[in-house]
């Protein structure tokens, strides 16, 4: 069967539509966000409208909990769509529920989201402590369950203690290498050689805020990090975690940054001139466009099996390695 095709992170705006370019553009698996700062009973309901989604939608996409069911929606010509959270809000201070999420079918779990959490530090805060003590044992009980710490918008110092920390191989779904774009959600290279020496996975994002040049970033530009990094770390550990958030009301940048915790606006990664969603690249504005960076990503020194990874197959395998029971 031929390599898969997975975007291992969107916050898009979900409706059938959108159903319909996953399937135009032959995407087999997408990673998406339920909760951001979600109670567990907020994050229920979230669930409850993916259920009505799959319940009307059963041509075009269907739960995914397992590696195995990639190659489903590859035979039966639909999209698998994997849940996360940005945050660990739904676990609230309960690390029983760690579990009873993977038991609804929670694959990934962010153990921040840019602020300081009850498990460890976020990228904007002025001092990073690390891992705190229920994040390290939150760290091992999702190794048990096989949930994927996910630290994408986490800060530096947390980020390589949960790497040391985990028993399993963790992953960064979505940013991209400082180096290349020097934003405060992108990845040190100590980071990510700590990563992927660890056998964890790097996501490369197309969120504007994360791209050299913003949304006038190049197609060769992007194509030609992503070959520098496949040099620095190794194309096995590398895939696509676009942040694809189409379709999104500006409202819903507000609800990302500051969800509860401030009465002002945080402008993060952008200013107040700019707080809302950035135009997307020319080169990709949706789930139809994935054949666009395969095409760059072909016209690099990297090899069709390196870009057949970084397109989808290294996902499917950190997937076979990470979503069961130890």
């Amino acid at each position: 069967m031929k390599t898969p095709l997975i975007d291992n992170l969107q916050y898009a705006n979900f409706s059938p539509e959108i159903f319909a370019q996953m399937r135009a553009g032959g995407v087999d698996a997408v990673h998406v966000t339920i909760a951001y700062h979600e109670s567990f009973r907020e994050m229920v309901l979230n669930l409850e409208q993916w259920n009505r989604w799959f319940e009307a939608h059963p041509d075009l996409i269907f739960k995914g909990t397992c590696a195995a069911d990639v190659r489903r929606a590859q035979e039966t010509n639909r999209t698998a769509i994997f849940f996360g959270f940005q945050n660990p809000s739904p676990i609230e201070d309960d690390i029983g529920l760690v579990e009873i999420c993977h038991q609804l079918g929670i694959r990934f779990m962010q153990l921040t989201y840019n602020n300081q959490s009850l498990l460890a530090t976020g990228c904007y805060e002025d001092d990073d402590t690390g891992l705190t003590r229920m994040g390290k044992q939150v760290v091992r009980e999702m190794n048990r369950v096989g949930m994927v710490v996910d630290m994408s918008h986490s800060a530096d110092r947390s980020t390589l203690e949960a790497i040391e920390h985990s028993t399993r191989p963790i992953a960064i779904t979505h940013a991209n290498p400082h180096w290349w774009q020097a934003a405060l959600r992108n990845k040190k290279d100590e980071v990510l050689q700590a990563l992927t020496r660890a056998g964890g996975m790097l996501g490369f994002s197309v969120y504007p805020h994360h791209l050299k040049g913003g949304s006038a970033c190049t197609l060769d530009g992007f194509c030609a990090m992503v070959e520098e990094a496949a040099r620095r770390y190794g194309a096995s550990h590398l895939g696509i975690g676009t942040d694809l958030c189409q379709d999104q009301p500006d409202s819903v940048v507000e609800w990302m940054r500051v969800g509860r915790w401030s009465k002002v606006m945080d402008y993060g990664e952008g200013s107040a001139s700019n707080a809302g969603f950035p135009p997307m690249p020319t080169w990709f504005h949706d789930n139809r466009d994935f054949a666009n960076i395969r095409a760059g990503l072909l016209q690099t020194s990297l090899s069709e099996a390196d870009v057949d990874g970084i397109m989808g197959g290294n996902w499917l395998r950190f997937y076979e390695e990470s979503f069961e029971p130890l």
